[in-house]
């Protein structure tokens, strides 16, 4: 799903709002439907028994009182006469309309059940009931659309007179669907906001979780993330504490265990070199000793390579632009060129030791295939980038990457004039990611290698 949020809280959140929203909109439904219903039953039975009891009051009068009566209680929504003819109904009650039916058992209930009662009902179109003769009050036009169900009821009285009524069942006129929607409103957004603290509260831990995995390549001996939260978050954090306690370990009897190959190799290799000394034939003593350097060379490089030479150097700030000026400084007195260009204007909090040896190895590796290097220095966006570039071949493309493997060296230097054991970059790159950083190779266009260090900056 390309519209799904890619965090898990926004997916949480995104699920239970979802099912919110389609939750109340179903209550709001079912609340509504259910309240016209209960409303037009209470009508209902409040016209039935308004009816009941004029008719019970006019079936008390005399024929001369009884008009006056009907005047009285002639006003809308009820219409009263007394000179309507009879009801034509239809002749199968099966035919007569459900609510029709539930109305007239109503007011059956209210007169008696032995009283004859006709009910008609049509849906109001455009009008109600107009005025009668004799001067009976009526409903006058109504405009637009469908009204409520109309119900003609007429009623005999005692003496076989009729009397007609024509009324609407009208549910009250009020506020109830605002209200019920203000309440279903209020009722989500405090869900909604308990469910954003729950979901925070669960999504918390894992959080910290992903954070903490991202750092622990710059600090292995980084001390271990809290084992709280939920009972899975807990576990998780105690399974990745007990990971970080094994690779320390490993790393720590690495270290002995390279400490011990460094003196053990250089034993022989100085027992090596003495002897060389003793050797009579000059040319012969040069080849040893050029032999016993470049394997010295080696091993030395080699530990470097396997030695994470930044884990007991303290983190300092460190001014860049004085750091490169002085790498600058060393070369020039070795007769090489290297030009400096750009500014960082605030120190960066990085270890100089190790930083030092990171741009020591890109310098020299682009003095070594391009003659000379240049490097550029720019802050960008919460990070320092600096950029060694050379004027030699390049790399192909596809050994870009290859070229921080142990050991790689590409064709422009499987000479031994260039020398080099194809450690440097690999070195180089450890320390930078050390750092919270990278290093990426890339082809210049002009020709020539840039090699791009990015270490973070924050503000």
């Amino acid at each position: 799903m390309r519209l799904a949020p890619k965090s898990l809280f926004g997916r949480f959140v995104l699920v239970l709002l979802a099912g919110l929203a389609l939750s109340q909109l179903a209550t709001l439904y079912i609340n509504q439907t259910e309240r016209d219903r209960l409303l037009y039953r209470a009508g209902g039975m409040r016209l039935a028994q308004q009816i009941s009891d004029i008719v019970k009051l006019l079936d008390s009068l005399p024929g001369a009182e009884r008009r006056r009566v009907v005047a009285v209680f002639n006003r809308p929504p009820l219409a009263v006469s007394l000179d309507r003819p009879p009801l034509a109904l239809p002749a199968d009650e099966e035919d007569a309309d459900f609510q029709l039916s539930v109305f007239a058992s109503v007011l059956r209930y209210a007169l008696g059940e032995d009283a004859k009662i006709s009910v008609d009902t049509k849906i109001s179109v455009g009008r109600t009931h107009r005025p009668h003769e004799h001067g009976e009050r009526g409903f006058g036009p109504r405009r637009g659309g469908f009204g409520p169900p109309a119900f003609t009821v007429q009623v005999p009285l005692h003496d076989g007179s009729l009397v007609t009524f024509d009324s609407s069942v009208l549910p009250p006129v009020g506020t109830t669907t605002l209200r019920l929607a203000l309440t279903l409103a209020v009722l989500l957004a405090t869900v909604i906001a308990i469910s954003l603290v729950a979901v925070r509260w669960v999504t918390g831990p894992l959080s910290v979780l992903a954070d903490a995995a991202e750092k622990l390549g710059e600090n292995i001996n980084r001390p271990p993330i809290p084992e709280a939260g939920p009972a899975e978050v807990q576990r998780a954090a105690r399974s990745f504490n007990a990971m970080q306690q094994r690779l320390s370990r490993s790393m720590a009897e690495r270290s002995r265990v390279l400490t011990a190959m460094s003196h053990d190799l250089k034993t022989p290799i100085t027992r090596m070199r003495l002897r060389t000394d003793m050797l009579e034939d000059e040319a012969v003593r040069e080849k040893f000793e050029r032999d016993l350097a470049e394997m010295e060379q080696m091993v030395t490089q080699t530990l470097e390579f396997m030695r994470d030479a930044t884990d007991t150097e303290p983190v300092q700030r460190v001014d860049v632009m004085a750091l490169l000026e002085s790498l600058q400084g060393d070369y020039e007195d070795m007769g090489k060129a290297v030009r400096i260009s750009g500014r960082v204007s605030r120190p960066l909090a990085a270890r100089p030791v190790a930083l030092r040896r990171c741009l020591t190895n890109l310098v020299d590796n682009g003095i070594r295939y391009g003659v000379r290097a240049t490097i550029d220095v720019a802050e960008e966006a919460g990070r320092v980038v600096v950029r060694v570039l050379d004027e030699g071949p390049g790399i192909p493309e596809a050994e870009l990457e290859r070229a921080f493997e142990p050991f790689f060296r590409g064709d422009a230097s499987r000479s031994r004039e260039t020398g080099g054991f194809g450690l440097g970059l690999g070195i180089a790159r450890n320390i930078a990611r050390a750092h919270g950083g990278d290093l990426v190779l890339k082809n210049r266009a002009e020709g020539g290698l840039a090699a791009i260090l990015t270490l973070p900056h924050p503000a």
